[in-house]
């Protein structure tokens, strides 16, 4: 990666991440879905999850939005744990605000794409 402040992978990651919390705390499935790579891999544990299309994506969220009833906001613990000129690797520990149980942690791979940086493959970690 440059050295270009705006290119640092920690930049990269932090601006993407705030588009992502952004999608996340409006609901808005279609955003969210235009965040994540086709296709794209989701590694829970014992579950391979390939993403073959933007409808899936936009889907699972739409379907999901129950889980985060009562969050109103959300903050993050981001660390970049490797990066190259098209992938950033980031370890994403977010914090939901106004909800009982609020923490989730990820490891997110984003890829650079014509369209700007997607998710390319998720993992789901131990909070």
């Amino acid at each position: 990666m440059t050295t270009d402040r705006a290119d640092a992978p920690s930049a990269v990651a932090a601006e993407f991440f705030d588009r992502y919390r952004q999608a996340l705390l409006d609901r808005d499935e279609a955003a969210v879905a235009d965040l994540y790579a086709v296709p794209a891999l989701i590694l829970f544990p014992g579950q391979s999850l390939p993403v073959t299309g933007r409808a899936q994506t936009e889907q699972f969220f739409g379907a999901s939005w129950a889980q985060y009833e009562g969050v109103t906001g959300m903050t993050s613990d981001l660390r970049v744990v490797a990066a190259t000129a098209h992938s950033v690797w980031a370890d994403v520990t977010w914090h939901h605000e106004g909800a009982d149980d609020g923490t989730e942690r990820f490891v997110y791979q984003l890829v650079r794409m014509d369209e700007g940086w997607r998710i390319a493959v998720l993992t789901p970690m131990d909070a």
